[in-house]
């Protein structure tokens, strides 16, 4: 067996290297941490949350829980509207919906799937109220003690060593947690009480998230407060289904002989469907397409943001192409790659003898020239637009110029403002310096002895380029084509100036949708598509170039 070689501490050498090994992989990595950690920030988890947004949907089914589960037996292929449950379902929905004033952010969220939906919900929340007055009217008339909040609390909470229902809390606070986005874990005071739950189960459900909500987000306490309206439709609705006799007979605790009386008064009550009610607030809700755009849009995460992006909608009956005149995004993605392309082509035409001519004249006149290629750096980006905008007007100085050496009629001015040709003139002034300094860093690299050399073999100048330098000078436009192309296809300042209606880009409406609609979805999906766009050239091009080509220089 050979001998073990030590270090000079006595461990063994081996173990001594890896040691430090590690020291030196552990320096290191601490080293680019912080670079590390940067581009988890700005970079990975900005996207990662792009991505999540243009997939998310849980608004819906937050807002209007018990309505989503209703409606998972409703036929939406055909075109009747639900039936009494659903309705009844959303009224309560609505309810803590408006009183929480959420309601609203539910009807924009789908209004942008079908038009109209916004108002409707709006509309709608406004009139909850008068529908539980009605009954709540018909218990207070029968007996004060209806609109008391004591009276309220003690038959509705456990007494000391009795049975609660713990499922029933339990489940009001996630629906609750769930529409408010907030943490419902404060101690209330509050039991709802097994006995009364099994006697009244939606009263139950309801007082529950009624005092929940009242202690969470209003103060107040629980047992001297009046419950809201609905509490009374719940006890109206509990009271007069099927088996109430039966359940009130095997209840004793608080209350039982007010509900008992109550009892007997449901019947003399005359019956409101809710969804009679509903209509009375909006005859919209008899639309069947409504529903269909609720139930479609009910899972927490949903396809509808990208369909959108690509000028497709969900239907009951699958997916189907948006009407025509509302067909716009498509159009926009093909805009922008043309457009995207013909600047970077643009560039490459202009920047290249700009680049050559700076790699080949003498230091001193080339630093100055660099000065010149430079300054644009130095002049805020929306000032060089907005000087754009004055040259390309129809009055402005471009064609006043054309029209004074008579290359247009003065009536028959070009129209450069606007439109796709204003957005290319000043967005490729804006990206050429991308392009030059690439492309001028390579060409200093390129020895002038090649070209030289070709000629004195007998190449013709024109040979000797196109056959010695411009072959070196590839990985130079390579570079500068990226940059120019990944900068041009997400700009939105320019082209929102200078590009009116036919020379916006796809990310004019991105900045709109975030800015104005606040439809963050189909921004991010928007987004989305443009970076699997970009990755995808971005994979063609290293497949066909190849990316180890690209060269800034050395």
């Amino acid at each position: 067996m050979a001998e073990q070689v030590l270090a000079a501490d006595g461990t063994p050498l081996k173990a001594s290297l890896n040691r430090a090994l590690r020291r030196q992989k552990m320096r290191a990595l601490l080293l680019i941490a912080p670079l590390l950690l940067f581009i988890m920030l700005t970079f990975i988890i900005p996207i990662g949350q792009m991505l999540f947004r243009s997939v998310e949907n849980s608004i819906v089914a937050d807002t209007i829980p018990r309505t989503v589960v209703a409606l998972d037996n409703w036929d939406a292929s055909g075109d009747a509207e639900p039936d009494e449950i659903v309705f009844q379902a959303l009224f309560y929905d609505l309810f803590v919906a408006s009183e929480a004033k959420l309601h609203t952010r539910l009807g924009s969220r789908l209004n942008y799937e079908s038009s109209g939906i916004s108002s409707l919900f709006r509309k709608s929340g406004r009139g909850l109220d008068d529908i539980a007055d009605v009954y709540k009217d018909a218990f207070v008339d029968q007996n004060d003690v209806w609109k008391d909040g004591t009276f309220w609390f003690a038959m509705m909470n456990a007494a000391d060593g009795a049975p609660t229902a713990t499922a029933v809390m339990a489940q009001q606070r996630d629906l609750l947690g769930n529409l408010t986005s907030a943490t419902i874990n404060k101690n209330i005071g509050f039991q709802p009480s097994l006995d009364i739950a099994n006697a009244l189960p939606l009263t139950t459900q309801t007082y529950t998230e009624w005092a929940l909500y009242i202690a969470n987000f209003d103060g107040d306490t629980v047992a001297d407060e009046k419950p809201w309206e609905s509490v009374y439709a719940a006890l109206f609705d509990d009271l007069h289904a099927p088996g109430a006799a039966e359940r009130l007979a095997a209840y004793s605790g608080a209350g039982a002989a007010e509900l008992n009386a109550a009892l007997t008064l449901v019947a003399t009550i005359p019956d409101q469907p809710y969804r009679a009610a509903f209509t009375d607030l909006d005859g919209d809700w008899m639309s069947p397409e409504v529903w269909q755009t609720i139930q479609a849009y009910a899972p927490r995460f949903t396809s509808g943001y990208f369909l959108n992006a690509i000028d497709l909608q969900k239907t009951s009956d699958g997916v189907a192409w948006q009407p025509e005149n509302e067909q716009v995004y498509l159009t926009l993605f093909i805009r922008t790659l043309i457009m995207s392309m013909t600047i970077t082509i643009s560039c490459i035409l202009l920047g290249y003898p700009v680049a050559w001519m700076l790699a080949n004249l003498p230091a001193r006149k080339a630093n100055m020239l660099m000065i010149l290629v430079l300054l644009p750096f130095w002049t805020s980006l929306l000032v060089r637009t907005s000087a754009w905008k004055v040259l390309l007007q129809n009055q402005g100085v471009i064609n006043d110029l054309l029209v004074w050496v008579g290359f247009v009629a003065d009536d028959n001015r070009l129209a450069l403002i606007n439109n796709a040709t204003g957005t290319v003139i000043a967005m490729t002034h804006i990206l050429l310096p991308f392009m030059i300094l690439p492309l001028y860093s390579v060409m200093q690299t390129i020895p002038v002895t090649y070209v030289r050399a070709a000629k004195s073999l007998g190449a013709t100048d024109w040979t000797s380029f196109w056959r010695v330098y411009f072959p070196q000078s590839i990985p130079g436009i390579g570079a500068g084509s990226i940059l120019v192309f990944i900068l041009s296809i997400g700009y939105y300042i320019t082209p929102e100036i200078v590009g009116g209606t036919k020379g916006v880009f796809i990310s004019n409406r991105i900045a709109y949708h975030i800015s104005s609609s606040l439809n963050w979805g189909l921004a991010a999906a928007l987004g989305a598509i443009l970076l699997a766009i970009v990755l995808a050239l971005y994979w063609a091009y290293d497949r066909i170039v190849g990316i180890d080509n690209v060269k800034l220089g050395g």
